[in-house]
């Protein structure tokens, strides 16, 4: 799906204008809807862009150590509340949990000791625990937000402690190859865009080191294109049950801690940052190392997201990301939204589940319940019945959408069978408005 000409326009003349306004060697967006690149915006010429040029992720890289973690919880190898002391002993840490390592609620201090580690060759896992102890905590859990490049760094190794694949193995078979990913790496794979400083007094470019981070690659190492990044928007608009499934993507994109606590515009969910802007919530990350900037944001509702790479830092990686969520809005805005066409259903319900569509009453509102080809049941205002229920045995359903999401549906019936009344977590709707409950 290709956007209309008048919002590519828009778009086009707003990554210009950034390219300029942050002397940006070369700087590329890509829209994604329903799952496809449908709009390439680039501008620079050093090297000119095109959606198979890598760039550094930086952080974005932890989304998707991040998923290897909900990875490990769903198939019973660990649990998001246990302390990381259980998987990975003798960091001084070990108190701290992985839930809150993961939404960065954990205190732990955001590097690790001595040199910069984004412009110095990483050390290994085994040198990188030996460093570690207790005074690493800056804050007890849960006390504020406090990014942390050292607690993704631990999650990398406790992956691989637990499966006994390197961190960088792992990604690759477990999301990188099932996604189609190819060109998702661990080192810079040519074609790729060199990272510079450009000077501020006479614009000159300086090359930046593209070093190995070691232990610290799980939070900040990868390398991509906007293509593969636009595959990865697309995964978390839209998860592909066979490598995660869609409720624990959902998860991870739920708060665990809010960033600022008066306008509440930003916070983190477990590996995925959350923006709010207007009356949307988009999921995605920021990402950054020397001489490069990484933007994901993705508005899940709508399956449409916006990634971008610039090849230096005098955009900032904020600025890129507040770019990259201003473009999504105006695709939202401006772009019509996919209208799915209404199809007849192939079978009529079975005759148990039938008897329960229809209108019935509360306290004299009126709501209607209708059955789905999947056998859920939907109910709510006449014309609009926005809540959904799943069987979970005879008579008895688990709300899975809406505000009656995890609450019970039960059915009363009579003396002969017939369902008279349906009990909405305690709520008793009746067929008729003048009927006892």
């Amino acid at each position: 799906m290709t956007l209309l000409p008048e919002t590519a326009r828009q778009i086009d003349a707003q990554v210009a204008q950034a390219q300029l306004d942050g002397r940006a060697p070369s700087l590329v967006l890509g829209v994604v809807r329903d799952g496809a690149l449908a709009h390439l915006a680039a501008a620079g010429e050093h090297p000119r862009p095109d959606v198979d040029l890598q760039y550094r992720l930086g952080s974005i890289s932890k989304t998707m150590t991040a998923a290897l973690i909900m990875q490990m919880r769903d198939a019973g190898r660990l649990a998001l509340d246990d302390p990381l002391e259980r998987h990975l002993p003798g960091t001084g840490l070990g108190a701290v949990t992985l839930r809150q390592m993961l939404g960065h609620a954990s205190g732990i201090q955001r590097e690790p000791e001595g040199d910069w580690w984004e412009r110095t060759a990483g050390v290994d896992l085994t040198t990188l625990l030996a460093g570690l102890t207790a005074d690493k905590i800056a804050y007890p859990p849960h006390r504020t937000y406090h990014y942390s490049n050292l607690a993704y760094a631990l999650l990398g190794g406790l992956l691989e402690r637990l499966s006994g694949i390197p961190w960088a193995d792992l990604l690759n078979e477990r999301l990188l190859s099932p996604l189609g990913m190819s060109r998702t790496t661990y080192a810079a794979t040519e074609p790729y865009a060199r990272g510079y400083v450009v000077h501020p007094w006479h614009d000159t470019l300086r090359e930046e080191p593209r070093t190995d981070t070691g232990a610290m690659a799980p939070a900040g190492q990868l390398w991509s294109t906007i293509e593969d990044l636009g595959r990865w928007a697309a995964f978390l608009a839209e998860p592909d049950p066979s490598v995660l499934a869609p409720e624990t993507v959902t998860e991870m994109c739920s708060p665990v801690v809010i960033s600022d606590l008066e306008a509440w515009t930003h916070g983190h969910g477990l590996g995925v940052e959350l923006f709010r802007e207007g009356n949307r919530v988009y999921a995605g990350h920021g990402g950054s190392m020397p001489g490069y900037i990484a933007s994901l944001a993705v508005h899940r509702p709508t399956r449409t997201a916006v990634v971008g790479f610039a090849n230096s830092y005098g955009l900032r990686t904020g600025r890129l990301g507040a770019l990259g969520r201003q473009l999504l809005t105006l695709v939202l805005d401006r772009e019509p939204a996919p209208v799915s066409p209404w199809r007849p259903a192939a079978t009529a319900p079975p005759a148990e589940l039938a008897e329960l569509t229809g209108r019935w009453w509360w306290m004299g509102t009126e709501i209607e319940v209708t059955a789905d080809p999947a056998g859920d049941l939907h109910a709510g205002p006449v014309g609009a019945p926005d809540l959904r229920f799943v069987a979970e045995g005879p008579d008895r359903w688990r709300g899975r959408k809406g505000d009656q999401d995890g609450e019970i549906l039960t059915v009363r019936r009579d003396e002969q069978g017939r369902a008279v009344a349906l009990d909405i977590a305690t709520f008793v709707h009746t067929r008729t408005p003048d009927q006892e409950p």
